[in-house]
């Protein structure tokens, strides 16, 4: 093994939130932090990144000017272990566009676009992270073999910390309040 093939030290040794926090954008980008160790995910496809930012911009132009729907930004769960996730779209509060880091109680609704090699990640570890930090609403997106996507809702039960199953969308999905916007999955 070369000395470009060895992995860095930082990531075989648990991570503190003060050590993350000095990190620059670039050295964050494209990973996250699972219990203080790095988790690095393979880049999205195009439409991975498509499906995505479509999700981003209807949920934007319907959440109003109390929300924000945007993607690629940590979501810090919890400081200790350090847990950053890096959900593919986040609805949060507005006013808190300028807190650093992101934190759960800014969170309205998570969007997780599954990708090969995410699907237990993303169906069962971040559903039950997210659950556990108390937010509110989580939908999973499935991009289904017949080029429709699949999209799975869940809602937070606060008393027991875990999401119950919603609503499973195909095609044309029809949000109701807060949002009350239609968006064309088929379209993608």
């Amino acid at each position: 093994m070369t000395a470009e093939m060895t992995a860095p030290a930082w990531m075989h040794e648990q991570i503190t939130a003060e050590q993350y926090d000095s990190w620059s954008d670039e050295q964050c980008a494209g990973i996250e932090i699972v219990d203080g160790m790095v988790v690095v995910s393979p880049s999205a496809s195009k439409r991975h990144n498509r499906l995505a930012r479509f999700l981003a911009n209807a949920l934007e132009s319907a959440a109003g000017p109390d929300w924000n729907a945007d993607t690629d930004f940590d979501v810090r769960l919890q400081d200790v272990p350090l847990t950053n996730r890096r959900p593919d779209v986040v609805v949060y509060r507005a006013d808190t566009i300028d807190i650093t880091p992101t934190r759960p109680e800014h969170v309205l609704l998570v969007v997780e676009v599954v990708s090969p090699g995410s699907e237990t990640t993303d169906r069962i570890v971040k559903t039950d992270q997210y659950a556990k930090s108390g937010i509110a609403f989580y939908w999973r997106v499935e991009q289904a073999v017949t080029g429709v996507p699949l999209l799975y809702t869940y809602v937070l039960d606060p008393a027991a910390r875990a999401y119950r199953n919603g609503d499973v969308f195909t095609g044309v999905v029809k949000v109701s309040a807060p949002f009350q916007v239609e968006i064309d999955l088929g379209r993608i």
